[in-house]
C-alpha cells in the first residue's frame, strides 16, 4: 500500500500558536499573526511537493480568503502540487462550478481535486443568501453533483430538480483527468450523497474504533449504488525526535489559550448543525467544565491522538502527537482500517510540515506505507533539526 499524503494551506492566517475560526467563526479567534500572503502560501506549498506530498487542501467559508482564487495563484508558483479546492454547491450554479473546474484542470493539469462542503452554518449560510435548510442543502448537493458530473462527461444536460434546474447546459472543453471527488459528512443525511458521489469519503479525525464504524457506514451504501469509495482523514499532526518534546509542544499551545476565548469559541460551536463537529466537541467537552483541559494528556483521545485543537477551532479538532515513530504508528493503524489518504496540518504550517517530512515520512517508507518519489517529491532537508523548527 502506498499512502497518499496531503497537506493544508492556512488562507486564513497561521501563528505559532492554534488559529482558530471555521464554522461559522471569525478567523484569529485565537493566535493568527502570520500574513496568508501568496508568497507564504507558495512556500507551503512548494515544501510539501520536496517531500512527495500529492495536494493542499484550501478551506472555503467566510472566515478565510476564496479557495479558487487563492490556488490558482499558488498553482503558478508550484510545479506538480495538486490543490484540493473546498467550495461549496449552491453558491455558484453547477455549470458554472463545472466550468471553473476544467479552466483549472486546463492550466494545471492534474493538479485539481475538490472537495464538496454542503454547508457551513446557517447564519453564514444566509450571509451568502442562501436559505436552505440542512437537509434540503444535502439534497441540492445530490443534484448540483449530478449535473457536473454528466457536463464533465461532455453531456448537453438539461435537468429539472428541486432545487436545480439547467436547460441546455454544455461544457465546450471537458477536464481531462475528471478531477476526483472529496466528500465529508457524518450525518444520515450525508451518507447517501457520499456513496453515489464522492471518490474519497473524507473524515474527521476520530478514535480508531469510530473511524472504522463510519468507514463501514460508507462503503455499505456506496455497494448498494456498485461502486467503490476509497477513504481519507483530517489531522493536526505535533511530531518531534522523542515523545516529551510533542507533548512539551502541545503544552506550549495550551499555555497561550485563555479560558474565555475557549469557552466564547466552544458557545458558539454549541450552536453547529454539524453531527461531526458535535463529534469533535465531545472528544473535550467534560475536561472543559473541570478545567484538566490545562492538562495535554487529559485531552489524549486514545494513545497520540490528542483534542486540543478543538478548543479554539471549528472543524477537525484532533492531532496526532508523539514521537516520529508513535504518530507513525497511529497512520498505520488508520491505514489498516481503510484509510488510504491523510490530510494534515500543523501550527505553523511551514515548520511542522518540516518536522513530519524529516521525521515521519522517512519512517512510512521504511515500512513500504508511502514513497515520496511517487509524486515526484524530492526531499532536501531529511535528516536532522528542521531547518526552520530550530527557531
Amino acid at each position: 500500500m502506498s499512502l497518499k499524503l496531503h497537506w493544508f494551506l492556512p488562507t486564513y492566517g497561521d501563528s505559532r500558536f492554534i488559529v482558530g475560526g471555521g464554522h461559522g467563526l471569525p478567523a484569529g479567534t485565537a493566535g493568527g499573526d502570520r500574513d496568508a500572503s501568496i508568497g507564504y502560501l507558495s512556500a507551503v506549498s512548494r515544501a510539501a511537493e520536496d517531500f512527495g506530498f500529492t495536494a493542499a487542501l484550501t478551506p472555503a467559508g467566510a472566515w478565510c480568503e476564496d479557495a479558487w482564487l487563492t490556488t490558482a495563484m499558488v498553482a503558478r508558483e508550484t510545479e506538480r502540487l495538486g490543490f484540493l479546492v473546498a467550495f461549496r454547491p449552491g453558491l455558484v450554479s453547477p455549470t458554472l462550478a463545472a466550468q471553473m473546474a476544467a479552466t483549472f484542470s486546463r492550466h494545471a493539469p492534474g493538479r485539481l481535486l475538490l472537495n464538496v462542503v454542503t454547508g457551513g452554518e446557517p447564519a453564514e449560510q444566509r450571509a451568502y443568501g442562501d436559505q436552505l435548510d440542512k437537509t434540503a442543502r444535502y439534497e441540492r448537493t445530490d443534484e448540483f453533483l449530478t449535473i457536473v458530473r454528466d457536463l464533465w462527461q461532455g453531456d448537453t444536460v438539461t435537468f429539472r430538480g428541486r432545487h436545480l434546474s439547467v436547460d441546455g447546459a454544455h461544457l465546450a472543453r471537458v477536464p481531462d483527468p475528471v478531477p476526483p471527488i472529496y466528500f465529508g459528512g457524518s450525518s444520515p443525511a450525508a451518507g447517501p450523497v457520499a456513496a453515489r458521489h464522492s471518490d474519497v469519503y473524507l473524515t474527521w479525525g476520530e478514535a480508531p474504533d469510530a473511524v472504522a464504524a463510519k468507514i463501514a457506514w460508507i462503503r455499505g451504501l456506496a455497494a448498494e449504488h456498485g461502486r467503490s469509495v476509497r477513504f481519507g482523514i483530517r489531522l493536526h499532526v505535533i511530531t518531534r525526535d522523542t515523545a516529551e518534546q510533542a507533548w512539551a509542544e502541545a503544552g506550549r499551545l495550551l499555555d497561550a489559550l485563555d479560558d474565555d476565548v475557549v469557552a466564547g469559541v466552544q458557545n458558539g460551536l454549541a450552536r453547529s448543525e454539524s453531527t461531526g463537529q458535535a463529534a469533535m466537541r465531545a472528544l473535550h467537552e467534560g475536561h472543559r467544565s473541570d478545567g484538566s483541559w490545562r492538562d495535554p494528556r487529559a485531552l489524549e483521545v486514545v494513545p497520540n491522538l490528542w483534542a486540543g485543537v478543538g478548543l479554539v477551532r471549528g472543524g477537525a479538532g484532533t492531532a496526532l502527537v508523539g514521537s516520529h515513530r508513535e504518530v507513525a504508528d497511529l497512520i498505520e493503524r488508520y491505514a489498516t482500517l481503510g484509510i488510504s489518504e491523510f490530510v494534515l496540518s500543523g501550527y505553523p504550517h511551514l515548520e511542522e510540515l518540516y518536522w513530519f517530512g524529516e521525521g515521519v515520512v522517512p519512517e512510512l517508507e521504511r515500512r513500504g506505507l508511502f514513497d515520496s518519489g511517487a509524486a515526484g517529491g524530492r526531499p532536501k532537508h531529511r535528516t536532522g533539526q528542521p531547518f526552520l523548527a530550530a527557531r
